[in-house]
């Protein structure tokens, strides 16, 4: 396998050349290579001794795969050929990007939109596999899934015993209510992070039943893994971490990822939780930017395909997450900080459970809105020069500090676009132009040409697993833009007191006071009618 990092700026070249040697000659590629816990300080040991099980997946992840194969011919025989993922973070991200790199299909139900989990559940229910991966056991959204699958296959006569597979760790409440229901269980390996989990039975499982060869990923994992013990730049992941991590140092922090014309689908959205969960604490953190170009700022670093001035990687997708755990645990070295823990992730969740349960049957606490344009509640505080949602999008903008960023965080149904009627004669470009018009995404681009600053775009509730953690634990320089929208046709999550919109209200409304809790300038813009709302909000943008 010919794996390499290249550079297209000399400047970055160099640093991360000498960064290599330092490294080097620190013993930090054999050490790490090995699983030396004490690498990233004595704060971080206890956590890194029971977390670099990830180094071993090529070999350790091999004993899995008997059992995979037996599933896979039980549901084949079964004809269940609609794959549903119940997932969050580490156990929905990799999956999602292997399978679309495999060109084959996969529902990932990573939200708790109400609409986004009707679709899913009005597809094939007869012939569909749901697969319940929790590396802890007691994810909200995940849990909640399961409770309304289980009703939904009990509703149509089907026994969920049939239809359910679980992954968690060993010894998680997930692992005993399964047993207890008659679920078939795979348990990951508990010595590997949910972020670096993309080689364990989380990303293998629904993987394999969704038709991926997955025995493929861990050869070519296997074949790269000798060389992340080399100390020098032959070392890919320790020239990639050497680039992440001295770039950062030097004030590039923020990571402008592109897929360009790689082979492989959707990889920037599960680098971006890697890096972004893994180094963003203590102040600290590098920031990928997914879904917009560079912007030639002098904070910015820019890793791609082909293209003049990135740091860009080659490999097939197995090797590529290797080495991208490898190089975030040596820029967490270089930052230090520890890549492995996740301090402030359950700070939302908490504020979510706060919420739901001081209101019990009650309205949520939303405030009342500070400015109404058309379908859109602004709620937040505004100066009094600002009368329309154009002004709001220019003050977010003019909020911006230097190195600072915006982040656009949607709590909407991020497949709703693409549900749009397209005339059956449209071309790609039409119809592309078509979905383009109803996807709240597009307001990342909109906004983008408006300022110099990187802007960012997450679905709710996926980014709390995911960039919520740099949004809280990174530097304190952001920006917050949060929509939310009317539910028209709710959805009951069984055996709890809330439904699928109740809660994803309250995980917004808990995610936005743990922003404005920390003094940083947060808006939420409420759309009373979803599609409307959309649309306006991307006219508004176009007017700023």
């Amino acid at each position: 396998m010919d794996m390499s990092v290249t550079f297209g700026d000399e400047a970055v070249a160099a640093e991360a050349s000498e960064a290599v040697r330092r490294l080097a000659e620190e013993g930090v590629p054999e050490a790490l290579s090995t699983g030396d816990p004490a690498l990233w300080g004595p704060e971080a040991e206890s956590e890194a001794r029971i977390r670099l099980g990830w180094l071993d997946l090529p070999t350790t992840s091999r004993e899995l795969l008997p059992e995979i194969t037996k599933l896979v011919e039980r549901a084949q025989a079964e004809s269940l050929e609609h794959v549903v993922l119940a997932g969050m973070g580490g156990s929905s991200l990799a999956p999602e990007v292997i399978c679309a790199t495999a060109d084959v299909p996969l529902t990932v139900l990573d939200t708790t939109d109400p609409g986004q989990v009707r679709r899913a559940l009005a597809d094939r229910l007869d012939r569909t596999i749901l697969v319940v991966s929790s590396k802890s056991g007691s994810t909200i959204e995940t849990d909640s899934h399961r409770r309304v699958y289980e009703k939904a296959f009990r509703d149509a006569g089907i026994d969920p015993a049939d239809r359910i597979v679980v992954v968690t760790d060993p010894g998680s409440p997930l692992e005993q209510l399964a047993i207890e229901s008659g679920y078939t269980v795979i348990l990951a390996d508990p010595n590997v992070g949910g972020r670096y989990s993309a080689l364990t039975a989380f990303g293998l499982v629904p993987s394999a039943l969704a038709g991926v060869e997955v025995a493929r990923l861990l050869d070519d994992a296997a074949e790269v893994r000798p060389r992340l013990a080399e100390g020098s730049e032959a070392n890919p992941g320790l020239t990639l971490g050497a680039a992440l991590g001295t770039a950062a140092l030097a004030g590039s922090d923020k990571l402008v990822l592109e897929d360009g014309l790689s082979p492989i689908n959707g990889l920037p959205d599960w680098i971006e939780q890697l890096i972004a969960e893994s180094t963003g604490k203590q102040g600290k953190g590098i920031l990928p930017v997914v879904g917009a170009d560079p912007t030639e700022a002098e904070d910015e670093i820019v890793a791609g395909v082909d293209t003049e001035g990135h740091v860009q990687l080659d490999g097939p997708l197995g090797a590529q997450f290797l080495i991208w755990e490898y190089a975030t645990a040596v820029a967490g070295r270089l930052l230090g900080i520890n890549p492995f823990d996740q301090p402030n992730v359950a700070e939302s969740k908490e504020n979510t459970a706060r919420i739901l349960s001081e209101s019990g049957d009650g309205p949520l606490p939303t405030g009342t809105p500070a400015l109404v344009d058309g379908p859109v509640e602004v709620y937040g505080e505004l100066p009094a020069h600002v009368k329309d949602l154009a002004g709001v999008f220019t003050h977010l903008l003019e909020q911006i500090p230097d190195r600072g960023y915006l982040a656009i965080l949607a709590f909407l149904d991020r497949e709703a676009a693409f549900d749009v009627p397209v005339p059956t004669e449209a071309s790609f470009e039409e119809i592309t132009d078509i979905w383009a018009a109803h996807d709240p995404a597009s307001l990342q681009g909109l906004l983008s040409i408006r300022t110099e600053r990187p802007i960012t775009f997450g679905w709710g509730p996926r980014y709390l697993h995911s960039t919520g953690q740099y949004h809280k634990g990174g530097p304190q320089n952001g920006v917050f833009l949060q929509i939310t929208g009317a539910v028209e046709e709710d959805l009951e999550v069984p055996g709890k007191p809330y439904t699928l919109g109740r809660l994803q209200l309250a995980q917004a409304l808990g995610d936005l006071d743990a922003q404005r809790g920390r003094g940083r300038p947060a808006l939420r813009l409420h759309l009373t009618d979803r599609k409307a709302g959309v649309r306006h909000l991307l006219d508004a943008a176009r007017e700023v």
